[in-house]
C-alpha cells in the first residue's frame, strides 16, 4: 500500500514538473505576464489550485523581496509536494534559461550585432497582453465581491499606473488589506492560531547575507564579491526582474565597470525575448562581470549570479509558506486578504495596459492580442502552441 502511494506521488510529481516546464516555455514578459500563463496551466487546465489561492500567493510574493513569479510557482510546488518538489520546481522553471543566459555571456558581442532576434520577437508583447487580460478577467470575477473590493481593484490599478516605483507595490497591497479590515463589521478578528515557523530557513537567509558580506571584507575574490552583490540584489528588491535592473546597472556598469553600457543593454534585451524568469539576467551579468580569466571563472561568475539572486527569495518562501495556511485561519488576516487580492487584481489588470503601450497600439499588435484572447478563452489551442505560432509569425510577417 505504501509503495503504491509512493508510485502515485512520483507520477503526480512528474506530471506537475512537466506542467511547470510548459509554464516556463510560455513565460515571456515579466511576472505579470507569467501570472497569465500560471492561471491558464495551473488553475484552469490542471486545477492544482483555484483562482483565489493563486491571487493570494501573488499578493504574498508581492510584498516579499525576490523574484515574485518564481516565488509564486515555487510555492505551488511546495503546496503539491513539500520542500523537495518546491526545489525541483525552481530548477525546472529557471535552470534552462539560466544556462542559456550563461552561454550568451560568451556570445554577447556577436548577438548584439544581430537585429533578427529582436525583430522576430516583436509579437511576444501583444501575445503576453492577451494572457494577462484573460488572467485579469478570471481573477477579477473572483476577487470583486462588493463595492469595497471593486474600489480597491480600481485604486490598485490607477495608483500603480501613475506611480511606477518599486515601493508602491507592497504599499498598495498592504493598504488594501488595512482598508478591508477597517471596513469589516466582523468582531474578534485576531483569534489565535498555533504556528511552527521553520526558523532554519530564516537563519540560513541571514547567514548567507552576513557571511558573504564578511567574506568580501577578508577575501578579495571576484566570485565571492559577485555572489554577495547578487544575493543583496535578491533580498533588497521587491517587484520582479524589471525593478532590479537599475541597481545592477549602477554597480556593474557605472561603479565597477565590469561591462559596457551596450553589453548590459544587449543582455537585457535578449532576456526580454526568452521564456522564464527575468532574474535569469543575473547569469549573463555575472558571467560578463567575471570575464578576463579562464572560461571556468566566467562560468563560476554566472553561477554565482544565478544562485545569488534566486537564493534569498527561495529561502523566504520556504520560511513563509509552511505557516501561510495557518496564518490565513486568523479571521483578521482572512478578511485582509480580500482587500489585498482585490488590489492585486488591479495590478494585474493595469499591467496589460502598460505592456501594450510598450509594444505599441499598431493594428498587427492588436490583432495578435485579440487572437490570443480568443484562443485562450475558447481553450482550443494549448498555450505552448500559441507561443510557438507567435514566434513564427514574428519572423515571417
Amino acid at each position: 500500500m505504501k509503495k503504491e502511494r509512493e508510485n502515485k506521488n512520483a507520477v503526480l510529481w512528474r506530471i506537475f514538473l512537466k506542467d511547470v516546464f510548459i509554464c516556463s516555455l510560455g513565460a515571456y514578459g515579466g511576472p505579470e505576464a507569467h501570472y497569465g500563463v500560471f492561471t491558464d496551466q495551473m488553475v484552469v487546465k490542471k486545477k492544482y489550485l483555484n483562482e483565489e489561492e493563486l491571487v493570494e500567493l501573488i499578493a504574498l510574493t508581492g510584498i516579499l523581496p525576490g523574484p515574485s513569479s518564481t516565488q509564486t510557482i515555487v510555492a505551488i510546488g511546495y503546496k503539491i509536494g513539500g520542500p523537495l518538489l518546491a526545489l525541483l520546481t525552481m530548477l525546472v522553471w529557471a535552470l534552462p534559461v539560466l544556462i542559456l543566459m550563461t552561454l550568451l555571456s560568451f556570445l554577447s558581442q556577436f548577438l548584439g550585432n544581430m537585429n533578427l532576434s529582436q525583430e522576430g520577437l516583436r509579437y511576444i508583447g501583444p501575445m503576453a497582453v492577451g494572457f494577462i487580460i484573460i488572467a485579469a478577467y478570471r481573477i477579477g470575477s473572483k476577487v470583486i465581491t462588493d463595492k469595497i473590493t471593486l474600489i480597491l481593484l480600481i485604486m490598485g490599478g490607477v495608483t500603480t499606473y501613475f506611480i511606477r516605483e518599486p515601493w508602491i507595490y507592497p504599499l498598495v497591497l498592504i493598504l488594501g488589506g488595512v482598508v478591508s479590515v477597517i471596513t469589516s463589521k466582523e468582531k474578534n478578528l485576531w483569534n489565535r492560531v498555533k504556528i511552527s515557523p521553520p526558523w532554519i530557513y530564516l537563519i540560513l537567509f541571514e547567514a548567507f547575507a552576513i557571511g558573504s558580506f564578511i567574506l568580501t571584507l577578508i577575501w578579495d575574490n571576484k566570485i565571492i564579491h559577485l555572489f554577495e552583490n547578487f544575493y543583496r540584489y535578491g533580498y533588497l528588491v521587491i517587484g520582479g526582474g524589471q525593478v532590479v535592473v537599475p541597481l545592477m546597472y549602477s554597480e556593474l556598469v557605472e561603479v565597477n565597470q565590469y561591462m559596457t553600457n551596450q553589453e548590459f543593454l544587449t543582455g537585457f534585451g535578449l532576456v526580454q525575448g526568452l521564456p522564464g524568469p527575468m532574474f535569469s539576467f543575473s547569469s549573463y551579468a555575472g558571467g560578463m562581470a567575471a570575464r578576463g580569466g579562464s572560461a571556468l571563472i566566467q562560468v563560476l561568475g554566472a553561477i554565482a549570479g544565478g544562485i545569488g539572486i534566486f537564493l534569498p527569495g527561495l529561502l523566504l518562501i520556504y520560511f513563509i509558506y509552511p505557516i501561510w495556511e495557518s496564518l490565513k485561519k486568523i479571521r483578521g488576516i482572512k478578511i485582509s486578504l480580500k482587500g489585498i487580492t482585490a488590489v492585486a487584481g488591479g495590478l494585474i489588470t493595469v499591467s496589460a495596459i502598460i505592456l501594450m503601450q510598450k509594444s505599441g497600439f499598431r493594428i498587427d499588435n492588436i490583432i495578435v492580442m485579440l487572437i490570443t484572447i480568443v484562443l485562450l478563452f475558447t481553450k482550443k489551442i494549448p498555450a505552448p502552441l500559441i507561443v510557438l505560432a507567435t514566434l513564427v509569425a514574428g519572423f515571417i510577417v
